[in-house]
């Protein structure tokens, strides 16, 4: 291949989903992320909050269509030949902004230049664009060999994920539950599920057990999961506090790679937050949740700030670790969950 053409690839993604300490909600995207010269594009995009086109909630005609437009067989849908790239992820609306670009032939080839931040009908690159950014130009052959499989396979799309939750507490399970419904997960509750057929089995993409399950029922649940041929997550409850067990859920539904990661690593020990952030700078928020002496929940945000690529230290305020607590670490896209060990 030219050592002037970009690689051009695709590989899954998450925008993660959550319960804030503010009452709201955060909703569950899966998607199919670009790929260019090895690394997401996404993350060149600074600290942006948004997925692809190419997402697994999409209706099939719609996905269809998209991929039709990305491989220049549809007109495209914005003037001047512009293509979303990636828009907002709870609504879609251009009105709340969408990153677009140009797409066309150049002969066989395909290139993407002027990508802008687009809120109108049409796109102010002076004032919005990307001026960093590209253009890539993509050999056309290895470009199309990436997009066309999902044309075949667009109606047989997996659905969204599905986790089961197993455990004693009914109240916190049907409370989690209802929670990961609310964020675009789907969730079933049982205390026994050694009556699941294999088949539904490999639907799960996770396991939630919560704290009162022993661990030779635990045991028989991955068994009966290994039997099945089912690739779950096995999450294993830390406290019965909502917010935190969907972060678990996200973070173990979370199956990329590395490389395509915000947050790959997070400790919470002597008094401080150890987290490594790869790629790109982001902004990243850390959530200390505990409970009490009487058991009752607390949650509180310690910190909320861009940081660069590296390990970070963060002091934790004693105050806020006190008794049983964990850290949830939160950016676009990556959640990770820690205990605080003393």
């Amino acid at each position: 291949m030219s050592a002037e053409y970009a690689t051009f690839g695709l590989a899954p993604a998450m925008r993660a989903g959550g319960v804030l300490t503010n009452g709201g909600y955060q909703v569950h995207r899966e998607f199919l992320d670009f790929i260019v010269n090895g690394s997401p594009l996404l993350f060149q995009l600074c600290d942006l909050d948004a997925v692809s086109p190419l997402a697994s909630d999409v209706p099939p005609a719609i996905f269809t269509a998209h991929v039709r437009g990305l491989l220049l067989e549809a007109d495209a849908p914005l003037p001047g030949g512009r293509y979303v790239i990636y828009g907002c992820p709870e609504c879609e609306v251009l009105a709340c902004g969408a990153v677009t670009a140009v797409i066309e032939a150049d002969g066989p080839d395909v290139i993407w230049r002027d990508f802008a931040w687009q809120t109108e009908e049409r796109a102010d690159l002076e004032r919005n664009g990307y001026h960093g950014i590209g253009p890539f130009h993509f050999d056309g052959a290895a470009y199309r060999e990436a997009l066309r499989p999902l044309l075949d396979g667009a109606a047989e799309r997996a659905p969204a994920r599905r986790v089961l939750v197993i455990g004693a507490r009914v109240a916190v399970l049907a409370k989690l539950a209802a929670a990961l419904r609310t964020i675009g997960i789907g969730a079933e509750i049982t205390q026994d599920a050694s009556g699941v057929p294999p088949e539904e089995l490999c639907t799960y993409g996770a396991v939630a057990f919560g704290r009162a399950v022993g661990e030779a029922d635990r045991a028989a649940v991955r068994e009966q999961f290994e039997r099945a041929g089912a690739e779950a997550a096995f999450v294993d409850g830390l406290a019965p506090i909502v917010p935190l067990l969907v972060a678990q859920v996200e973070s173990a539904l979370d199956r990329r790679a590395v490389p395509q990661r915000r947050l790959t690593r997070l400790v919470a020990a002597d008094g401080e937050a150890s987290l490594e952030v790869t790629s790109a700078a982001c902004r990243v928020r850390l959530t200390v949740y505990r409970l009490d002496r009487l058991h009752r929940t607390h949650a509180e945000d310690v910190f909320d700030a861009v940081l660069e690529p590296g390990c970070h230290r963060i002091a934790l305020d004693p105050r806020a670790t006190r008794g049983e607590s964990f850290v949830v670490a939160r950016t676009t896209g990556s959640v990770l969950v820690a205990p605080v060990i003393r």
